[in-house]
């Protein structure tokens, strides 16, 4: 949208349109718009103790995202493992006899395994019973995780939803839809706690302009599903 409207302003030379798109750019690029932006998507969201959590039917582990590493081993990496950590932390504490991770799977890295069989053999190797875990089949979007999920649990079932916490107000809903009772675990916060402010969170960065990115990525997203459900369809 930034580069559509810089060019629309060089193509009509207009410069209150090239300053307002410079402009722009430069408050999406700031850690203190990026950090307001973030915290109203994450719904203000607060990651608690596991103890302190309901016990349920199932723990649900949403899928991530992965990339194959470089070399002939083909080991597929994740950026981030606190969705994992989160699952596993909730199973260990007693929160529910099932484990359920997603099998996130990206059609243009058909060589990469599902997120769903890697978590599988960690969570193992943690001591994680094979008879406790369960894995969908390959999804690519939350709403296929919904569903896959819904349709190995009885209706009705109780779930504690494990992903990111920019991610959790949406897949909470999908999984809702379904007929599933979501207690939300929102974990991979984006924001820090307790930030104190300085001349750096005006200065723009190439890491906060990711985060406003992703924000406005997770909006177009609700949107789309809330249009979505609103035709029926």
């Amino acid at each position: 949208m930034l580069i559509l409207l810089l060019l629309i302003g060089l193509v009509l030379r207009r410069r209150v349109v090239i300053g307002a798109a410079l402009l722009l750019f430069w408050l999406c690029s700031t850690p203190l718009f990026s950090a307001y932006l973030v915290r109203i998507v994450e719904g203000q969201a607060e990651r608690v103790e596991v103890g302190e959590m309901q016990r349920v039917d199932a723990i649900v582990v949403l899928s991530e995202g992965r990339i194959v590493a470089p070399g002939m081993a083909r080991i597929s990496e994740w950026s981030d493992g606190d969705r994992f950590w989160g699952g596993v932390d909730l199973y260990q504490a007693g929160k529910a006899p099932v484990l359920i991770f997603t099998g996130g799977w990206a059609p243009w890295m058909p060589e990469a395994k599902p997120d769903g069989e890697v978590m599988l053999t960690y969570a193992e190797r943690l001591g994680v019973p094979r008879s406790a875990i369960k894995v969908t089949g390959k999804v690519v979007n939350t709403a296929e995780e919904a569903s896959e999920v819904a349709a190995m649990l009885p209706a009705g079932a109780s779930v504690l939803l494990v992903t990111s916490a920019f991610h959790m107000p949406r897949s909470s809903r999908l999984f809702a839809d379904k007929g599933l009772k979501v207690v939300p675990y929102p974990v991979d916060f984006l924001v820090s706690a307790g930030k104190i402010g300085s001349v750096m969170d005006f200065l723009p960065s190439a890491g906060a302009y990711m985060k406003t990115e992703l924000a406005w990525r997770e909006l177009l997203g609700r949107a789309f599903y809330a249009m979505k459900k609103k035709i029926g369809k």
